[in-house]
């Protein structure tokens, strides 16, 4: 997930991943902070989904006043242009993506009209152009795990909607989804025996929320030290760190857990994403 950086003249250009030029299709709200984008281009026939359920996109933000066509040959903007018109990338997970139909879903938290990605979300109409770099992405449940455990904020809803609708009938486990608002609740296909809890948190400010849930669940007995469980956890960078540490307390092995933060309260994304190379953004 890192970005493109500047290479001297004689050393071979880097190649970034490539670009799908889409149009809008749709949009529709599913709650007062979730609107879906739908949209739809050729490009997406060689879409590389390798079938994980966080799959995720960059999406591509330039300058209209620059007046450029895309594919946007991202290397030599950052060598050409001033750092106000530089090209801004946020990263967005894919709620569903249909090879044959060319169609793929993307779900944007909306607080407000600050940042950039939302803000376009909001405004987008049938027919806009988005331009995306990607897949990346890497986790998908474990047919064989005993109990599944998937925990976050909006944030994660696509993902952790992905891999619930990815599951047998036999799957068992648990979702602790925290929300500000029982409006925030929306429908999704599960198909397993997993318990979709939607947890209201009055106070944002309280990143200890969903780690007091998990410190307080019962889970099945051979689950307290960690044997048949996977864990899926993304979110909020403080909440996620306060959910590593309560399934540390639980003895849950490192390698049966797929963790990270999407995001930071008082964060821009291009700040997130400096500070996950620094102690504070690492979550161990």
């Amino acid at each position: 997930m890192t970005d493109v950086q500047q290479e001297s003249s004689t050393a071979p250009r880097r190649q970034g991943r490539a670009q799908h030029v889409l149009t809008v299709e749709s949009t529709k709200w599913l709650g007062p902070h979730l609107i879906r984008v739908v949209a739809t281009g050729e490009s997406l026939a060689d879409f590389a989904h390798d079938g994980s359920t966080d799959a995720y996109v960059k999406l591509q933000f330039v300058d209209p006043a620059l007046g450029l066509t895309p594919p946007y040959d991202i290397a030599t903007l950052r060598q050409t242009l001033p750092q106000e018109q530089l090209p801004v990338s946020r990263t967005y997970t894919v709620r569903w993506f249909d090879r044959e139909a060319r169609r793929l879903a993307l779900d944007f938290v909306v607080h407000g009209d600050t940042g950039i990605a939302a803000p376009w979300a909001m405004k987008a109409k049938p027919g806009d152009q988005l331009v995306l770099s990607g897949p990346g992405g890497g986790y998908c449940p474990d047919p064989e795990t005993t109990w599944h455990v998937f925990a976050g904020d909006l944030s994660a809803l696509p993902a952790i909607s992905a891999a619930i609708e990815s599951l047998s009938s036999e799957a068992k486990g648990v979702v602790y989804l925290e929300i500000e608002d029982e409006k925030d609740i929306i429908e999704f296909t599960n198909p397993s025996q997993v318990d979709v809890q939607w947890l209201i948190n009055g106070d944002v400010s309280d990143v200890e929320f969903l780690a007091r849930v998990i410190d307080d669940a019962e889970w099945p007995t051979g689950t307290v030290k960690g044997a048949g469980v996977q864990v899926f956890a993304h979110g909020e960078r403080e909440s996620i760190k306060a959910i590593r540490r309560s399934l540390a307390r639980r003895e849950i092995p490192r390698d049966a857990i797929s963790i990270s933060g999407y995001w930071a309260r008082g964060r821009t994304e291009d700040v997130f994403q400096a500070e996950k190379r620094e102690p504070i953004g690492k979550i161990d």
